[in-house]
């Protein structure tokens, strides 16, 4: 099948007539933009199969934290409703409607377009029936050597329990009944969970290529062994999500490092959220897991092929450069290297660094160099998602052990990093440092990094202030912007928020930074009504930002007021929107694009004309509720004309040109490519990473 076949039947789904577009439904057309990535045909195929399984990735999450948290709302107030109007029950119908044709869509995908594809460069994945006698047998020594031993079959019956099954794992269900059974005889249930030590696919021994078998499969061929004296009647793979989502209550969070321990131990526990069937299943069995687990029938999706496909993600490590995306080498900045330290370098002009296109390498040495310099006195840093094996947390211990004084806030609250994130900081504190576990209440997800150096007879502050993580595993994926600067009122401002994230302070005032939850909402609202008073004048008026995601009612209110005042608005939003552009009377003056490619959009940039005098921003926070009032984020001013006009030209130009990623956002809800056939293609990534792929 072609795969602009597969394209012209993208499912489009309805995201409601109201003022808002519904922030789940918002966020599923996203992951759509994503398996929109895998189908297309000029894509490398394992940069094809990497989109599919971050469709998956994306949905698993969505439904551990998202769904789960409409199906407490159905319990608890089920006439609560969505700020576009929706009932608990009646979002989690659409989101179900509004999936499975995706999931489809996915599943043929891989079937008829990736894995044949993948076959003519020699890598197949077999079934267990296609194999010939030899690799059999070498199946066989497989299964009863590194398998069997370490499954365990778990039967329900009157004195077994249906037994618990774990987040996200991969199992069997098994229907057996005796050799000699009965008429009246029922066919039992058991359930064999696939080992997770164990690779998922395994290799076959062949002659050219590479070729492997699924670890279901190996186990279904054998799956006798262990039931003997019984017949088995049916043996099929099923997965189960569960909430995932971890909630901390003031009252409850005295040791917060204790209390988030205990929570991702609970985490294993949480409720049944959804139930992934392949769909071979019978009936039968599909009903006895769905009442045994408590779900609806709409919480049930059936999988035409591989459950969990994100352990394909195995092929991608193959010596296939030929089937992935070009290498590159980050480019490093001449700024960075013209003076005999980082700290002349920075102390001469700000720099900005445009991640993944250039290089995150100085940050670490950044922090290696103020580790080794006997001139530094302190080193502050704030860590969300750190990564393993953190070159930064290794400078960070260097720094302790040399006699700095290291004060480290690790935000432990990270979704789905919380365990790596204790590892850290138990790391850090053994060093030395001084850690703090973040502030009740809030997340901290604020990029600043504060060095104090002694210089003569003064003391001076070096900062760093990003929109990404202080992770270089991410830094190669995503893009991001980070500012180095040693203006004294930069540093003051930052210094005063580490003694807010450590201390007692209760600054509710800074210099240069937007700080939330003090400032920045109101900061926000108030260049957003200038530009509209900037318009009324006479004078320029433009409103253009970059970010991940627009859900904070509050400001989509303050952009419609903008819109109906006449002030031009172009918004790049990589994911939700909640917003709705292109209404008459509303939000005829406001353009929404989403640009979904190799690398993941992370940067946010906020740019106000300001009747010719341009402010921008950049920062850690979208336009949410819980980044404006939830967490402790930060934006700073771009004050150095040159990085002003290079985030204009580079960042913000080039993202609203882009004709081949961008797809913008229709008032119905749809996404639309805008480029024409004769139109000459321009990609944003392609036309920054240029300089990367040449060096």
């Amino acid at each position: 099948m072609e795969t602009g076949s597969l394209k012209e039947r993208i499912p489009t789904g309805s995201l409601g007539e109201g003022a808002l577009f519904n922030r789940e439904l918002s966020w599923i057309e996203f992951n759509s933009r994503v398996l929109d990535e895998a189908l297309d045909p000029t894509q490398p195929l394992l940069e094809r199969l990497k989109f599919l399984t971050i469709f998956s990735t994306n949905l698993d999450e969505f439904f551990m934290i998202r769904v789960s948290g409409l199906q407490e709302q159905l319990e608890a107030n089920p006439m609560m409703l969505s700020p576009d109007g929706l009932t608990p029950a009646t979002q989690l119908r659409l989101i179900s409607e509004r999936l499975k044709p995706l999931l489809d869509l996915q599943l043929r995908c891989l079937r008829d377009q990736i894995l044949p594809g993948l076959e003519q460069y020699g890598v197949r994945i077999a079934s267990y029936g296609h194999l010939d006698g030899g690799q059999r047998e070498e199946m066989r020594t497989f299964y009863t050597e590194r398998v069997f031993p370490v499954l365990t079959p778990l039967s329900v019956d009157p004195s077994h329990p249906f037994p618990y099954i774990s987040n996200i794992s991969l199992n069997l269900g098994i229907l057996v009944i005796p050799e000699e059974a009965d008429e009246e005889d029922e066919p039992r249930f058991a359930r064999v969970k696939l080992p997770p030590n164990v690779p998922r696919l395994i290799p076959v021994s062949n002659s050219d290529g590479y070729h492997f078998i699924l670890l279901e499969e190996v186990i279904a061929a054998h799956i006798e062994t262990l039931f003997p004296g019984m017949r088995v009647l049916e043996c099929q793979p099923f997965r189960i999500t569960r909430d995932a989502d971890i909630e901390i209550e003031e009252d409850e969070a005295g040791d917060l490092l204790k209390t988030v321990e205990q929570q991702l131990r609970r985490r294993r526990f949480g409720f049944g959220v959804r139930l992934e069937v392949s769909a071979g299943m019978s009936p039968h069995m599909v009903k006895l897991l769905r009442k045994s687990l408590e779900l609806e029938e709409q919480d049930v999706y059936v999988i035409d092929g591989p459950l969990n496909i994100p352990d394909l993600m195995t092929l991608y490590k193959l010596d296939l450069p030929e089937l992935k995306d070009p290498p590159f080498t980050p480019v490093t900045l001449p700024a960075l290297s013209a003076r005999e330290t980082l700290f002349d370098a920075i102390r001469h002009q700000d720099i900005l660094i445009h991640q993944p296109y250039e290089s995150f390498a100085p940050l670490v040495e950044f922090l290696r160099e103020a580790a080794r310099d006997p001139n530094v006195m302190a080193i502050k840093q704030t860590l969300y998602r750190v990564g393993p094996d953190s070159p930064i947390v290794q400078a960070l211990i260097d720094a302790a052990e040399r006699g700095k004084q290291v004060a480290v806030l690790v935000e432990l609250k990270a979704r789905f990093d919380e365990e790596n994130n204790i590892i850290w900081a138990k790391r850090l504190e053994q060093a030395g440092v001084h850690v703090v576990y973040g502030i009740i209440g809030l997340k901290t997800h604020a990029k600043l990094a504060l060095v104090v150096r002694q210089e003569k007879s003064t003391l001076r502050r070096y900062v760093h202030l990003g929109t990404g993580n202080y992770n270089p595993v991410t830094a190669r994926i995503y893009t991001d912007l980070g500012l180095f600067t040693a203006n004294p009122d930069f540093g003051a401002d930052v210094s005063d928020l580490f003694n807010f994230l450590t201390g007692f302070s209760r600054q509710s005032r800074y210099r240069k930074l937007l700080v939330a939850p003090v400032s920045l909402r109101q900061g926000l609202v108030e260049m957003i009504r200038r530009e509209v008073e900037h318009h009324r004048a006479g004078r320029p008026a433009r409103i253009s930002a970059k970010f991940n995601s627009l859900t904070d009612t509050e400001l989509i209110e303050e952009l419609y007021a903008a819109s109906r005042a006449g002030v031009p608005i172009d918004l790049v939003v990589r994911g939700i929107c909640c917003l709705r552009p292109g209404m008459p009377g509303r939000s005829e003056t406001i353009r929404v694009g989403s640009i979904v490619g190799r690398f993941l959009e992370h940067s946010r940039v906020y740019r106000f004309l300001n009747g010719g005098k341009d402010e921008i921003y950049l920062g850690s926070a979208d336009l949410m509720n819980r980044n404006l009032d939830r967490r402790v984020e930060v934006l700073f001013p771009i004050e150095d004309e040159r990085i002003k006009e290079r985030i204009r030209v580079e960042v913000m130009e080039t993202a609203l040109t882009d004709n081949v990623k961008m797809r913008w956002l229709q008032p119905d809800g749809r996404y639309i490519r805008p480029r024409a056939v004769d139109e000459k293609p321009v990609d944003s990534q392609s036309i920054l990473l240029a300089p990367a792929l040449l060096s």
